[in-house]
């Protein structure tokens, strides 16, 4: 009976060694992607300006009331951001500088300005770059910024009009109306 209770030990001891294993791979992808946020104001970074209202930044007072030239103005505007591979940043001024939005094709008089340049500054992780929308043409511009690896945080647009600035003579008048421009913002593939 001894002998039994042996084989049948070996038996089990036999089949707990045996181990019979399965490889399977798991997979995923995480697709090429850029997210940028709603823009907000840096805390106390504004001169001139009323604040943003939705995705407009108004300025408060464009022009000097003694002199009728324009008054100096700046903002800086955040969008918290992240993109996952090497990309480029793009900002493009539709108009080329602040002009006229309702008064097109009417000849200023003489010593009168009817745009307004200003300058859009980026800052994205290692990338700083700069567009002059310089309001000689109305036309629309743009600069374009490398930025050669995947970048998360904030993007920093300053935009700066400086006092006197025009499209004729630094501080000329400016003729009445409403000034506007579309600034963009464009986070995409190279």
């Amino acid at each position: 009976m001894t002998f039994i209770g042996l084989l049948v030990a070996a038996d089990s001891a036999a089949a707990q060694s045996s181990t019979d294993a399965r490889n399977f791979p798991v997979n995923g992808n995480a697709p090429q992607v850029c997210a940028v946020q709603a823009p907000r104001l840096a805390a106390g970074a504004q001169i001139n300006f009323r604040g943003l209202s939705g995705n407009t930044l108004q300025i408060d007072r464009l022009v000097d009331p003694s002199t009728l030239a324009t008054n100096a103005a700046s903002a800086d505007i955040q969008f918290d951001a992240v993109c996952n591979f090497p990309h480029q940043i793009r900002l493009e001024s539709q108009n080329n500088g602040l002009w006229q939005t309702i008064e097109r094709g009417v000849t200023p008089p003489d010593g009168f300005a009817y745009a307004i340049p200003y300058r859009a500054t980026v800052s994205w992780g290692d990338v700083t770059g700069a567009l002059d929308a310089d309001a000689r043409v109305r036309r629309i511009v743009e600069q374009r910024f490398n930025v050669d690896q995947a970048t998360a945080g904030v993007i920093l647009i300053r935009v700066v009009i400086e006092a006197g600035s025009s499209n004729t003579n630094n501080n000329a008048p400016l003729v009445a109306g409403f000034y506007g421009d579309t600034l963009r913002l464009f986070v995409e593939p190279r």
